[in-house]
């Protein structure tokens, strides 16, 4: 790394180190600096600061609260809590200029629900209200009401999020996060993690790209895609690769009247408003592993998957025209599409924060959090993520959620 910008870490040792200063690692910092100020050092390495590639920067920005498990759509209901108070959790640390809005988009989700599907839903929707979610569920005929241009011909109806869901600035989540971690004190550098040394079940030192090898207290993984890298790098194994996922912001001849939500179609295929155009994806079919280099762009999945089921969803969108599309990561947990926090029983000071399968942005306010709380305090102090524990991932015991994409 001959970068004669480079700035080479302040000390020899610190007492935390983060791997990955994205959505995950910046949250992470953030809650750590808020408990321990500066009584403890942190390092957080970033291999690229530009953050281009990272999974936050590619991310459709998205939140919602329809899970099936409560504890996601509590993660969720925190997420929102802070997506909405960003303003005024970040003013301290912008003295001089206003603190970040995260321009929160109250669109909501709607979910297509195949006629077999419905009592499924419905108990997901009361599962969702009961834990103070404004999920309701609308029968074919108030789904058209609601929505005139949608097709219901196929549907036995939908949930949507009638608040509290929508989509969001991510790098504005993610640049609060770590701009008050910075002036709290915690460290970053430009700089990849190259390998770990151990001793005694415990990460001892961190070697860097740039040569240095750095003492260590406790190791956070939160390398996204990267995941299972940095895992080997201490002898050890998590079900978490990278998936590519393909976005395309598209044009419409026809324009879509009304508040237009995050439409999840059956076919996997979602569509949202975006000012004036619409941002499309979907969940690609044998698209396994992908290289952690490799974002080349399938632009054929446009039209031979995506389009065709706008097409039939939604009518208007006879006449589109692509007008950018991107490709990102997915940090695949392929074991159950959930996330994996926690430290590791045998390696006892290193901490997962990995495999969230395409929710991590939305989650990363509260898994940040719970993360600060194992390592200041052993144990979670207010939301529970222990179904989340490494320990599920030996045992082959997946945490189940039905509400992934």
């Amino acid at each position: 790394m001959a970068n004669p910008s480079y700035k080479a870490p302040s000390r020899n040792t610190y007492d935390i180190v983060i791997v990955g200063g994205a959505a995950i690692g910046s949250s992470t910092a953030y809650w750590l600096s808020r408990t321990l100020g500066q009584t403890a050092s942190i390092l957080v390495v970033e291999r690229d600061s530009s953050y281009e590639f990272s999974s936050t920067a590619l991310s459709t920005s998205a939140i919602r609260q329809q899970y099936s498990n409560p504890i996601n759509v509590k993660i969720s209901q925190f997420g929102i809590e802070i997506i909405r108070s960003f303003p005024e959790l970040m003013a301290p640390f912008y003295p001089n200029e206003p603190a970040p809005d995260l321009g929160f988009r109250e669109h909501g989700y709607l979910y297509c629900c195949s006629p077999e599907g419905v009592e499924a839903a419905k108990a997901r929707v009361d599962l969702q209200r009961s834990l103070g979610a404004g999920t309701v569920f609308l029968d074919p005929g108030a789904l058209k009401e609601q929505f005139p241009w949608l097709n219901v011909d196929d549907l036995g109806g939908g949930s949507w999020g009638s608040r509290d869901e929508g989509w969001f600035d991510s790098m504005g989540l993610m640049n609060g996060f770590r701009r008050a971690a910075r002036l709290s004190g915690v460290e970053y550098i430009d700089n990849a993690v190259t390998g770990l040394d151990l001793a005694n079940g415990r990460v001892v030192s961190v070697r860097l790209a740039t040569g240095e090898t750095l003492a260590c207290g406790t190791l956070v993984n939160a390398a996204g895609p990267r995941a299972q890298q940095v895992a080997s790098m201490a002898g050890l194994s998590i079900p978490v690769r990278p998936y590519k996922r393909y976005s395309f912001v598209f044009a419409s001849a026809n324009p879509i009247p009304g508040r237009m939500p995050n439409v999840i179609d059956l076919s996997g295929t979602f569509v949202r408003p975006e000012g004036e155009l619409f941002l499309t994806g979907n969940t690609p079919q044998n698209d396994g592993p992908a290289d952690y280099e490799d974002f080349e762009m399938h632009y054929e999945e446009f039209d031979e998957h995506i389009w065709p089921a706008l097409w039939h969803r939604i009518p208007a969108f006879d006449a589109l025209r692509v007008q950018t599309s991107w490709t990102g990561h997915y940090e695949y947990n392929m074991l159950d599409h959930n996330g994996i926090v926690g430290f590791h029983p045998t390696v006892t000071n290193f901490m997962f924060a990995n495999g969230f399968s395409g929710h991590g942005l939305q989650q990363s306010p509260a898994v940040g959090r719970a993360v600060s709380e194992l390592i200041v305090h052993g144990a979670f102090q207010t939301l529970d993520l222990s179904p989340f524990s490494y320990e599920r991932i030996p045992r082959n015991e997946p945490f189940l959620e039905e509400a992934v994409i």
